[in-house]
């Protein structure tokens, strides 16, 4: 068994998914493994990671548009404000989603499904630089 640790750094334009399936698979096809096990983790509480539909753009702004009117902004609705009022919002759509996800390795390539891209999905309304970490084990 082999392992490889990598940090991909990520920049957002603002709230919305930035797609980074493309970078993802560079680190794996570089590790060389034929089967293994990928690990993606978001260093942030305020952006997670999403496998989601990637043929058809309008599924990216649909589920943006959900999670503004599901968890809107407003300072009567949080104490935590101290950061700006799309903080504490922020938080919770990151809670409802997830910061981790784990991809299998077959035959040196992520299985993802055919119309599956891996997504960091941004909260915040200003751009941020994101760290998400790659983990991979496998032989």
């Amino acid at each position: 068994m082999r392992q490889a640790l990598h940090h991909l750094s990520v920049k957002t334009q603002g709230k919305g998914l930035v797609e980074i399936t493309g970078l993802v698979r560079d680190f794996v096809t570089a590790q060389n493994m034929a089967t293994g096990l990928l690990n993606l983790f978001c260093r942030h509480t305020s952006a997670s990671l999403l496998i989601q539909e990637n043929a058809d753009p309008d599924v990216q702004s649909d589920l943006a548009d959900f999670f503004a009117r599901l968890v809107p902004e407003g300072k009567e609705l949080y104490a935590h404000t101290t950061e700006g009022l799309d903080d504490m919002p922020a938080h919770i759509r990151a809670a409802l989603t997830q910061v981790h996800l784990s991809i299998p390795i077959a035959s040196g390539h992520m299985v993802l499904g055919a119309w599956q891209g891996i997504y960091l999905f941004e909260h915040r309304r200003r751009p941020h630089q994101r760290d998400i970490v790659l983990h991979i084990i496998g032989a």
